[in-house]
């Protein structure tokens, strides 16, 4: 069994308009970089045997003082990048609204079904991520392994591993906190939450 350290990358500069950050590479907040900072500090502190990251700044620079702490190298996968919003990206939903309302009823009936305009389906993101994960699990067996990546992208990992329908994600973890950690243990054919969105102090 290898387990997961599940994070969030710290808060961006869109975070207060919550303007939908896909594929664009938003900087981070001084807050994000207090966050950042406070994950490497509780790293200082854990056994971890690797620290994989999405290839978004907002990703890496969350990751590095984690890494830094532990004396390892961060590994970024292009995996582990958020799903693509495609025309939602960088808009917030009032915005999408009056650019295409239908297609945005329609997501947020169902997100899997009807992704954003030009956007990614998050089946195949999940698909993707799930990948990493598991490929990850397979080299290190009874490892212990921080990632640091996206919202969405997690929320459908989580509900890709645990048997949770797809469309659902938004309604079963609600929110992923910027910083907080959410455990997941993983063995060939079944996969535990040992917990969610907790504070890293």
């Amino acid at each position: 069994m290898t387990d997961f350290v599940l994070v969030r990358h710290g808060e961006t500069v869109w975070h207060a308009d919550n303007r939908y950050a896909g594929r664009t590479d938003v900087p981070l907040t001084a807050r994000g970089r207090r966050q950042a900072a406070e994950l490497g500090a509780w790293a200082a502190g854990q056994r971890l045997d690797a620290v994989l990251c999405s290839p978004l700044s907002r990703a890496r620079l969350t990751a590095e003082p984690a890494a830094a702490a532990l004396g390892l190298i961060p590994r970024v996968d292009e995996r582990l990048y958020e799903v693509d919003f495609g025309r939602g990206d960088g808009l917030t939903r009032a915005e999408m609204a009056e650019a295409f309302p239908e297609a945005l009823a329609a997501f947020l009936a169902d997100p899997v079904a009807h992704h954003l305009p030009g956007g990614e389906d998050p089946a195949a993101a999940a698909d993707r991520a799930v990948g990493c994960l598991r490929e990850t699990a397979h080299k290190l067996p009874d490892g212990r392994v921080l990632v640091v990546a996206h919202s969405t992208l997690l929320r459908l990992v989580l509900c890709e591993l645990l048997g949770i329908p797809l469309a659902g994600y938004r309604r079963v973890f609600p929110r992923l906190d910027n910083g907080a950690l959410t455990e997941l243990r993983l063995g060939d054919d079944r996969a535990a939450l040992l917990r969610f969105n907790a504070p890293v102090r």
